[in-house]
C-alpha cells in the first residue's frame, strides 16, 4: 500500500481508537495468521476460527497467540458437510465457545495492531478478516502482508530458475526442514507459517 493509499484508508477510518493501526510497526515484529472459514468463496463464506502468533527476530511468541472461535449469526448459512470434515469444528461447538463476530474483530484488530501480517496463501485470509473487521473500522486492514509461499518460490527460483517449483505446504515445510503440525488448525497453519518466514528470511537475506 502506498503512501496516498494510507492516507486515504486513514482519512476514512470509521473509529479513531483504531488509529494505531497506521502507526510505525515495532521494530522485527510480524503477526503471523491463518483463517478457518465455512469455504472458500470470498464473497459468501465467512470465518469460524483465527489462529495467529507474534514473530519477535526470529523466535515465535508461542504463549502469545490469538486462537478465537466466531460465534455463528443468524444471516450465516450454515457449513456444509466439508468444511466441517477440513477443520473439525461443528456449528455446535463455534455456539458454544465462540465469540460475537464485532467481538473477534477488536481482539484481532489489537492483537495485529500495525505489525507486517505473515502467512500461506495469505491473501485469501486477508480477504476474510477484511470481512470481519470493515463493519467495525470501515476500511480493510493497512497492513503490510508478506506471503511465505512467494518467498519460497523467489528462493527456489534463485537456485534453479527453470525447474518446476512445487509451493505446497508440506512440500516447502520437508524441503525447509521444518517440523509440521496438524493442518487446518489454525494456531499450528500460523505457526508453521511463521516457522517458514523465519527459516526464508535467513536464507534470502532479508
Amino acid at each position: 500500500m502506498n503512501p496516498l493509499q494510507r492516507a486515504w484508508y486513514r482519512r476514512r477510518l470509521r473509529d479513531p481508537a483504531f488509529g494505531s493501526l497506521f502507526d510505525p510497526p515495532p521494530a522485527d515484529e510480524w503477526i503471523s495468521i491463518d483463517c478457518e472459514t465455512t469455504g472458500l468463496d470470498r464473497e459468501r463464506d465467512d470465518i469460524v476460527s483465527i489462529g495467529a502468533v507474534r514473530i519477535c527476530g526470529h523466535r515465535i511468541l508461542s504463549s502469545e497467540r490469538l486462537d478465537l472461535m466466531v460465534r455463528p449469526e443468524a444471516t450465516r448459512a450454515p457449513m456444509g458437510a466439508d468444511s466441517v470434515r477440513i477443520h473439525q469444528l461443528r456449528e455446535a461447538d463455534l455456539a458454544t465457545h465462540g465469540l460475537p463476530t464485532l467481538e473477534v474483530a477488536r481482539r484481532a484488530l489489537a492483537f495485529i495492531g500495525s505489525r507486517p501480517l505473515v502467512g500461506y496463501y495469505l491473501e485469501f485470509d486477508v480477504a476474510m478478516l477484511n470481512r470481519l473487521v470493515q463493519p467495525l473500522i470501515g476500511i480493510p486492514l493497512p497492513n503490510k502482508q508478506i506471503e511465505v509461499s512467494g518467498m519460497y518460490h523467489d528462493l527456489k527460483y534463485a537456485q534453479q530458475p527453470d525447474s518446476h517449483i512445487d509451493l505446497r505446504l508440506n512440500t516447502l515445510m520437508t524441503d525447509l526442514a521444518l517440523p509440521e503440525r496438524k493442518a487446518h488448525n489454525p494456531v499450528n497453519d500460523a505457526t508453521m507459517a511463521a516457522l517458514a518466514f523465519i527459516k526464508l528470511k535467513a536464507l534470502l537475506g532479508r
